[in-house]
Formats: C-alpha cells, structure tokens, sequence
C-alpha cells in the first residue's frame, strides 16, 4: 500500500525493513529502534526539502506513533496516520504465511511472530483501513481522500 501511494504522488517511501535489511550483520547485537531512528531521520530531512514521504512501518507502540509525530511537527509538515488492519484473523494468518519478500537476506515473520508481537491500540490514527473488507486500490482511494480532507494542508507530509 506503501508503495503504491509513493508511486502514484511521487513521494519518497521510507521502509522499514529495507533499512533493518541493509543494517543486518553491520550491528553486533540487538537492532532494537534502529532502523526507526534511521527512518525519521530521513523523514525529516526529506521533508525540510519540501517532499512528501511516506512511511511504510508496524508501528506497534505509542513511542514509535508519537516520534513520528514529532518529525513532522520538527519539519512544518502535516502527518496523516492510517493503521491497515485484517479483521480476518484467518485470512491474516494466510497472508502472513504466504508473504514474499523482495529483500535479500530479509526474514519474514511467522504467524507467531506476529501473535506474539508487542501491540498497542492506535485511537489517535486519522483513519483505519480493513484489508479484508477492501480491495487495496479502495484503500488507495480511501487515504487519498483523508489526505485531501486534512486541516491546514502545508507544502509537505508524512504519511505513517
């Protein structure tokens, strides 16, 4: 979803786990937040440039929800978070478990991994999209539209 956003508004797309990827053998010991410190690093000098960015992250706690946050308020830049859920929990599973990467070297999640992961209610997201009810060109269709209705449109923003 991501990804087709950037493409279709030019944007710049910062994900995750292809800046984890590229750190992995490069850090002894845990990675932790690193890969995010990364990516809101890059955020923010994107967007003092005057680009949109879009992130493509789990953010499974309200750390990593509110640094995001802080970016675009350091930049000037209006955020639009949108949490991407699948109701369907077997449905879930079936694209958990049949996921590809296209990341070298890059180890996909389990369906246990994914139970079993750290994760916090979002209620201050600007909009919940249902993957399991809606196809991903509505969903497209349906952040653009929250983007175009957010207050106070500045020349920039970060999309979490």
């Amino acid at each position: 979803m991501a990804r087709a956003l950037a493409a279709r508004l030019g944007a710049v797309h910062l994900r995750i786990d292809t800046i984890e990827a590229g750190l992995r053998g490069k850090i002894a010991g845990p990675m932790d937040d690193t890969g995010y410190r990364i990516a809101y690093a890059l955020a923010g000098d994107n967007l003092k440039l005057g680009l949109t960015v879009i992130t493509d992250s789990v953010n499974p706690i309200p750390i990593t929800r509110d640094a995001w946050r802080d970016v675009a308020r350091r930049a000037g830049a209006r955020s639009l978070e949108v949490e991407l859920i699948c109701s369907d929990d077997r449905l879930h599973r079936q694209r958990v478990e049949a996921r590809m990467t296209d990341i070298d070297g890059l180890r996909l999640p389990t369906w246990q991994d994914v139970l079993d992961r750290e994760y916090h209610a979002w209620p201050e997201h600007d909009l919940v999209v249902d993957t399991a009810a809606t196809p991903a060109s509505e969903a497209v269709r349906k952040i653009l539209h929250a983007l175009e209705h957010k207050a106070s449109p500045p020349d920039r923003e970060l999309w979490t």
